[in-house]
C-alpha cells in the first residue's frame, strides 16, 4: 500500500512539473511573463 501511495505522489508531481515546462515554453508571450498586469504585459498604444 506504501509504494501505490509514494508512486501516486511521484506521479503527480510529475504531471505537476510536466504543465509547469508545458507553460513556460508554450506560449511567446511579451513581457515579465508573470501575468501581473505590468506595462510589459499589456498591449498599449498611444494616442497623441
Amino acid at each position: 500500500m506504501q509504494e501505490v501511495i509514494i508512486i501516486l505522489v511521484f506521479a503527480v508531481a510529475l504531471t505537476y512539473l510536466g504543465y509547469r515546462f508545458y507553460r513556460n515554453f508554450s506560449k511567446k508571450q511579451a513581457g515579465c511573463g508573470k501575468g501581473c498586469g505590468c506595462t510589459a504585459d499589456t498591449k498599449m498604444t498611444r494616442v497623441n
